[in-house]
């Protein structure tokens, strides 16, 4: 069972990255390079887990899956909602601090000695292979990065529902709030799925158990990502779109006084 979960989760992050890297070369918009780079991570994590349960775990196949499936994927992906929901020149610093620290995890990860043996038929548990270095990755990679989508897209969602979510550079789109409200909390979901995945270990088999994670939690996702792409955008001016209906700021955005006009109502969805 659980060599056909991740092969359907590696598929499923697959099948998600080569529609936010079309999109991405179509408009150029760094939040959807950010996932696409989180979604390959995803897809990676995977397959590590589906190698494993596969041939066997050893060294090499659990360090790519908690690699790429439990430090890496999670931070990329919050970082688009950071381009989302900051000003370019924020995001593009807290892009080069992550990227940083994530090579600095890779480094930790792969050069970690083994300090139990790995059982070829069982997942192991980072603690008990792992020493403090590479936990500590995990758990600020996985962690903090889930509390900035969650409370990004919580946030987001609520201002849609409410009216307030405001800004005199955005245009219009054929999508109801509503749904772009379900949009935020089913990315927040899944992203609380994925982070949550270890919890299962005490109600079915490790490795069911983060399989189970890994599918239905990129499976929330790509729903929630899928409900944004069904209005219909204005056209693009000078700047770039940003998301359905959404023009990309410029830095002059974010100096200007805004219009005596009233605003329209903005459409951010984050992911």
């Amino acid at each position: 069972m659980h060599t056909v979960l991740a092969a359907t989760a590696a598929l499923l992050a697959c099948a998600f990255a080569m529609l936010t890297f079309e999109r991405y070369l179509t408009q150029r918009r760094r939040h959807e390079l950010m996932w696409t780079i989180a979604l390959v991570m995803f897809a990676l994590g995977s397959l590590g887990l589906w190698l494993g349960a596969a041939i066997g775990w050893s060294e090499w196949t659990f360090k790519t899956f908690y690699l790429f499936g439990a430090i890496l994927n999670v931070p990329f992906l919050a970082l688009g909602t950071v381009y989302l929901l900051l000003n370019r020149r924020v995001a593009d610093q807290t892009a080069a601090v992550v990227s940083l620290l994530a090579a600095f995890a890779a480094g930790v990860v792969v050069a970690a000695p083994l300090i139990g043996v790995i059982d070829a038929n069982v997942l192991p548990q980072g603690s008990a292979v792992f020493a403090l270095g590479p936990r500590i990755a995990a758990g600020v990679g996985s962690g903090v990065a889930a509390v900035v989508i969650i409370a990004g897209a919580v946030w987001s969602a609520i201002q849609l529902l409410v009216g307030r979510r405001r800004s005199h550079w955005v245009g219009t789109t054929t999508v109801p709030a509503g749904r772009l409200a379900a949009a935020n909390l089913l990315i927040a979901a899944g992203t609380l799925v994925l982070s949550a995945g270890g919890l299962l270990n005490s109600v079915v088999d490790e490795m069911n158990a983060f399989a189970i994670s890994l599918v239905v939690g990129i499976a929330v996702i790509f729903a929630g990502f899928l409900l944004t792409m069904t209005g219909t955008p204005t056209t693009p001016g000078v700047r770039g779109s940003i998301g359905p209906g959404l023009t990309e700021p410029t830095l002059d955005d974010y100096t200007a006084s805004p219009p005596a006009t009233p605003a329209t109502a903005s459409t951010t969805v984050v992911v």
